[in-house]
């Protein structure tokens, strides 16, 4: 049962901090989410092609496993 509530406790947390921290980075970082993204703004008629999520999965695991390896 107290595992239960650990992890409702946690993701009660996550989507607080979410909402929250997220708001106020937007504020300190100037975001307006009307402003149009560059994608939009420099329609150059090349598209480009989304990485699917097992690869991007693959390179931030290598990513991370390459920091621990590091010569210390």
């Amino acid at each position: 049962m107290s595992a239960i509530l650990i992890i409702v406790a946690a993701i009660v947390l996550l989507v607080l901090g979410y909402i929250f921290y997220g708001s106020w980075l937007a504020k300190q970082w100037g975001i307006d989410p009307s402003r149009k993204t560059p994608a939009v703004e420099v329609d150059d008629g090349v598209d480009y092609v989304v990485a699917k999520p097992a690869v991007l999965m693959g390179h931030h695991y290598s990513s991370i496993a390459h920091c621990w390896r590091w010569p210390h």
